[in-house]
């Protein structure tokens, strides 16, 4: 039951991302011919004539892969005449470019909050290529973090379930970040029933979207409800109900780079 995953924005990273644990080795890609930075600054990238920009390779540099030659990103000290959210320019793009993007923008958020160890407070130095950090006090290893969250399209017959977040607009899937000793289809399972008290059944698995923002992973399903019930939480969901078709194609439009329009989309056509 799953879908193409390159219908996904921020998925099907091309990218030779195969890298030794050799720094000698990203310090010889750093001064290869060709090699080169996507640049960002406070979480933005830099562009110019509404395209990317990349500068030369410097030290702090972080690796992302290969193609023709190497490719980083690095954060600029200086802001640069021009940045974008990458989220507000995905649609101009290639979808292969703002990939790498948004991969680049994840990674280099992580290296600004894991200047120190966590477990000692020592300054952690980056290694690897920038994909891992050690402490210079305890020597503990820091890799960066990725935090999963399920998102969900729940159906019973030919309906399916929205919810009003508060502080939102419109009507939204259901989303939620996964715990501690739970899996995938029990975090789905548990998240639903808290928000709206629909009791779910099966479970099915429909593609994951990296979402660097800063640092999830959403892992995007369809489920079965049990019951139509509602009964919302009142706290993260202030209103919850059943959508015919038409009636989800009659909403606003959705952030076309979200996972959730993959889902919704996917159940508009009458597939899986």
């Amino acid at each position: 039951m799953i879908n193409d995953a390159h219908a996904i924005a921020y998925t099907g990273l091309t990218l030779d991302r195969s890298r030794p644990a050799d720094d000698a080795w990203f310090d010889a890609a750093r001064t290869e011919p060709g090699a080169r930075a996507l640049a960002f600054w406070d979480g933005r990238c830099a562009v110019r004539d509404g395209g990317p920009v990349t500068v030369p390779v410097t030290g702090d540099a972080v690796y992302l892969g290969r193609d023709h030659a190497p490719l980083f990103a690095v954060d600029l000290a200086d802001e640069p005449d021009e940045t974008a959210d990458i989220r507000a320019i995905h649609r101009d793009l290639p979808g292969e470019d703002a990939t790498r993007l948004a991969y680049a923008r994840g990674l280099l958020h992580w290296h600004r909050g894991q200047r120190f160890c966590g477990a000692c407070g020592a300054p952690a130095e980056p290694r690897a290529g920038g994909h891992l950090r050690v402490c210079t006090g305890c020597a503990k290893e820091h890799y960066p973090r990725i935090e999963p969250a399920v998102i969900v399209l729940v159906e019973h017959g030919e309906r399916c379930l929205l919810a009003r977040h508060r502080g939102g607009t419109g009507f939204a899937t259901l989303a939620g970040f996964v715990e501690i000793g739970e899996g995938l289809e029990d975090a789905v399972r548990r998240e639903v029933a808290e928000e709206t008290g629909v009791a779910v059944g099966a479970v099915a698995y429909l593609g994951s979207q990296a979402w660097p923002f800063p640092a999830g992973l959403m892992v995007g399903f369809r489920a079965s409800a049990l019951s139509e019930r509602i009964s919302v939480d009142g706290g993260e969901i202030t209103e919850a109900r059943w959508f015919t078709r038409a009636e989800v194609s009659a909403l606003p439009e959705r952030r076309p780079d979200s996972i959730e329009d993959f889902l919704v989309t996917g159940w508009l056509r009458g597939g899986p």
